[in-house]
């Protein structure tokens, strides 16, 4: 899975990136996780506010910081396992 956290390096976009890295150890997923500073990737993704979550290519959240259960919901129906 490739998972992408769109932001400027701010606080939000810090704390997204970190609660991504939690969830994906504790789901013990196979996952990269690439932090995207760059103003014209965000864009072609649509962004209009960060932090930007984008898993596989689908954009799943932006302008908030998701909690760690919506975290776990995202990569499961991404990853295509049943959530529990």
């Amino acid at each position: 899975m490739l998972i992408k956290v769109l932001g400027s390096g701010s606080t939000s976009c810090k704390a997204l990136e970190d609660r991504v890295k939690q969830v994906v150890s504790e789901l013990s997923l196979s996952a990269e996780v690439k932090e995207v500073q760059d103003i014209e990737e965000m864009a072609a993704y649509g962004i209009l506010r960060t932090p930007g979550l984008v898993l596989n290519g689908r954009v799943v959240s932006s302008g908030y910081v998701p909690e760690v259960e919506e975290l776990k919901s995202f990569f499961l129906q991404t990853a295509g396992r049943a959530v529990s």
